[in-house]
């Protein structure tokens, strides 16, 4: 891997190279390789924190007038899989992640929600290594004042789920229900599909990589059904 390539372009150099190492390592990657031990599971865990933390106190500083609603949605639309997947693109994360050849193969949905993870764990490797500052840094730079903007603009906060809870109570008079119908594979690799309810009536079903991406997809579904 060309990581030192990859410093030079975030602009960040690590002290404990090992760090940066694991936070490229997809759990799959151990079934081939005897050399690496460690996936970055546990640094997705604590980026995750941090990501939410940064994105919370800038919009809180940002939007002093605002609604918790609005800053909720908004925060949500910076660090759902689609933007963080987005912004790993741009800086050619697959270029340096190391996966299993069947891994690797994966494209769509699945593609998408490893490149979020890969995210993640390298704004918990920065973190660790380089302190809350600097992560806070890497966050605003190339998450939110790259899409903040344009989340606002395209109203890419107004989730599928919100839009149809709106359109499902003025309408119908009834608050949507999410239900999880169904799940299974590994605990690094499940898939889910939910169920969105009114009432006892199953609109629609969503197929997602976590329980909020199935509900989001059926929500979207929901949507298109009713021709909201």
């Amino acid at each position: 891997m060309k990581l030192d390539e990859l410093e030079k372009k975030i602009g960040i150099s690590f002290k404990n190279k090992d760090l940066l190492t694991k936070a490229f390592t997809h759990r799959s990657y151990l079934n081939e390789s005897r050399k690496i031990v460690e996936h970055n599971e546990r640094l997705e865990f604590l980026g995750d924190a941090v990501l939410e933390l940064s994105v919370s106190d800038y919009l809180f500083k940002k939007f002093p007038d605002e609604m918790e609603g609005y800053m909720t949605s908004l925060r949500a639309a910076l660090v759902n899989t689609i933007s963080l997947s987005e912004v790993a693109n741009e800086l050619d994360f697959e270029k340096y992640l190391l996966l299993s050849k069947g891994e690797a193969k994966e494209t769509g949905r699945g593609k998408r929600h490893t490149m979020a993870n890969t995210m993640e764990s390298l704004i918990g490797a920065i973190y660790l290594d380089q302190g809350y500052n600097q992560a806070d840094k890497f966050v605003i730079k190339n998450i939110i004042e790259n899409k903040l903007d344009e989340i606002i603009k395209e109203e890419k906060f107004r989730d599928a789920k919100s839009l149809f809870q709106e359109k499902a109570q003025a309408e119908k008079g009834v608050t949507p229900e999410y239900k999880i119908i169904k799940e299974w594979g590994p605990d690094h690799n499940k898939k889910f599909i939910s169920g969105v309810f009114l009432g006892k009536n199953l609109i629609a079903e969503g197929e997602g990589l976590s329980k909020q991406e199935a509900e989001t997809e059926a929500a979207k579904k929901a949507l298109d059904v009713n021709g909201w």
